[in-house]
């Protein structure tokens, strides 16, 4: 069936309406025209799950600083955060706080009418001696907040929006970027947009794994489409699982919890944090206590022999659960039948957020070798890009902080940049990819189901390259996964339709996710240590001399070449992770 193709020219587009597409766009906004590409509509992007709080060093309950806030996030980060860019990150996370609430944010407040701030795991006082108050926090809602003022900043802006539009492709013409390829949701038409500067903020990519806090959405479209055009991806092996999901479910329940006083038991009653962490214990950093929960299950002290633990919030106020945690105690009562007031509730690790992603320097560039060569007019910023800050782990708060820092930096270079530009040359095929990808799937009559598919996929990555792995496992993760995108290639959508096909939309979300779990268990493989989120069965200590770099997985000719690059180290030399 013939899709029309419609062109648009714009400044600048950005792919993506989570916190760090709607910061890039309002700052880039004041100076050039821009598009926003949304998969979804803004306010339900992926930032509005992120609950607990924003980092910041305000200091306003208790003494703080940014180098504590950097220190604390190179430590969590298990030495493989590139300094220089922590150091920028943290620096600038105390103004952009500041910024977000002179646009109206509605932050908790002190009596006193400063903006509220309670303890999260791994950030501490004077370099780790004792937990300190960094999250700046609306209730358990703040990410939704952030969304909420930032769209109605960019709408003031005059930003234009295409919602329910699906990226199939990025163009690169004569060694720059030139525009985006989107698929409209609503008519079935390509839309060709051609750009000075492009922004890809296209979220996470955790549905790759079966129990997961991510939304069905996330199946990490920009990383992969550009992993194909010859980009590299950075440090994949690193993806997070967050220690409280609901159990089964996965869905967040925020380590605000903790913060404001909530501990882990395991299934004889103890507070087993005690043990793995003694100074931080149920605030240590989340790959920490996600190992630990493992552990507690796999030696039997599991709740009732199941694989799961209790988080305990019924020592906790009952008015301040219902006030500063009002949508988790909500979520709560929803699915599991239980209330957090007053009975324990059933968590276990959840995949919750990829450290690896595209590599781009501080002012969110894309660079495309380990030299650090910038790809001309290519930018990106949020959880499918990789600065990095976060390194082998991240800390709870800083998913925020790096949104709308490297959102902030990337719009700011955009609208520094593109007025010296012309508009480039589209690339003479410039809708051939998406035609045939879309036609392929559309046409093929190989009877393979994505769903299926999909189901194996996360079957097998949640078995093997989870929060523990070890060579047999990987290995066979990876045999799964060439079987897989073998399988995939005879994909068949059954349904034809232009309006709406989620079927297509699927199969597409598919092809990207295969993709992202091989490079994420190629990288697995070959990083013979543990460090961070990154936990080697048979490789159980960190292996400074050998792997304190970050690695760099490239697509050639259907394999996988990697390579790799030093990490910046300006202040804190690496020692060991005690908390």
């Amino acid at each position: 069936m013939a899709r029309q193709v419609i062109h648009h020219e714009y400044d600048a587009v950005i792919v993506g309406a989570g916190g760090a597409g709607l910061m890039a766009a309002l700052e880039a906004s004041k100076r050039c025209r821009v598009a926003v590409v949304s998969k979804l509509y803004p306010t339900r992007s992926h930032t509005g799950t992120a609950q607990g709080g924003i980092g910041a060093a305000l200091g306003n309950l208790e003494p703080d600083s940014w180098e504590w806030h950097m220190f604390d996030t190179v430590k969590g980060g298990d030495y493989l955060p590139d300094q220089d860019a922590v150091e920028v990150m943290c620096r600038e996370a105390i103004d952009v706080v500041y910024s977000l609430e002179h646009m109206g944010l509605p932050f908790n407040r002190t009596p006193e009418g400063k903006i509220d701030q309670r303890r999260f795991g791994g950030h501490t006082m004077e370099l780790g001696k004792a937990p300190v108050r960094r999250a700046c926090y609306a209730a358990d809602r703040t990410g939704h907040m952030i969304l909420q003022t930032l769209y109605q900043q960019c709408i003031k802006q005059g930003v234009a929006f295409f919602d329910e539009f699906h990226l199939t492709d990025v163009l690169v013409s004569g060694g720059r970027c030139a525009g985006v390829v989107a698929l409209c949701l609503a008519t079935g038409e390509l839309h060709c947009f051609r750009a000075k500067a492009v922004l890809l903020a296209t979220g996470g990519f955790g549905r790759m794994f079966k129990v997961t806090s991510n939304a069905h959405t996330l199946t990490g479209d920009g990383c992969s489409i550009v992993f194909r055009r010859g980009v590299p991806l950075e440090d994949m092996e690193f993806f997070q699982f967050h220690p409280t999901g609901i159990y089964k479910l996965g869905i967040l329940v925020t380590e605000g919890a903790r913060g404001e006083g909530g501990v882990l038991l395991n299934g004889k009653g103890e507070r087993f944090m005690e043990r793995y962490a003694p100074t931080m214990k149920d605030l240590a950093p989340r790959d920490m206590i996600s190992r630990a929960i493992y552990r507690e299950v796999q030696e039997g002290r599991g709740v009732d022999g199941k694989d799961y633990v209790h988080l305990d919030l019924t020592k906790l106020d009952p008015d301040v659960v219902e006030r500063k945690l009002p949508d988790i105690t909500d979520f709560v009562r929803t699915y599991l039948g239980v209330d957090p007031v007053k009975e324990l509730v059933p968590v276990q690790p959840t995949a919750h957020y990829a450290m690896g992603g595209i590599p781009t320097n501080t002012n969110a560039q894309v660079v495309a070798d380990a030299k650090n060569s910038v790809l001309t007019g290519l930018y990106a910023a949020g959880e499918c890009a990789c600065v990095s800050v976060h390194g082998g782990n991240r800390l709870g708060t800083n998913s925020l902080v790096d949104i709308v820092v490297f959102g902030r930096r990337g719009g700011r270079h955009i609208a520094e940049s593109v007025g010296k530009m012309e508009l480039p040359p589209l690339p003479s095929d410039a809708l051939s990819r998406s035609h045939e990808e879309i036609g392929r799937l559309t046409s093929n009559l190989g009877g393979e189901s994505a769903a299926a598919i999909r189901t194996e996929l996360q079957q097998v990555m949640m078995d093997r390259v989870s929060v523990y792995r070890e060579e047999t496992g990987l290995k066979e993760a990876l045999a799964t996964i060439s079987t897989l995108r073998s399988r995939y290639r005879k994909v068949e959508v059954e349904d034809r339709s232009l309006s709406y096909n989620t079927e297509l939309q699927e199969a597409l979300e598919l092809g990207y996710l295969l993709d992202l779990a091989w490079a994420t268990t190629v990288g697995a493989l070959a990083r013979t240590e543990s460090r961070g989120a990154h936990s080697r069965e048979d490789f159980p200590k960190r292996d400074d001399a050998n792997w304190l770099k970050h690695s760099l997985a490239f697509a050639t000719d259907g394999n996988i070449k990697l390579d790799y690059k030093p990490v910046s180290i300006t202040r804190f030399q690496p020692k060991e992770r005690i908390y």
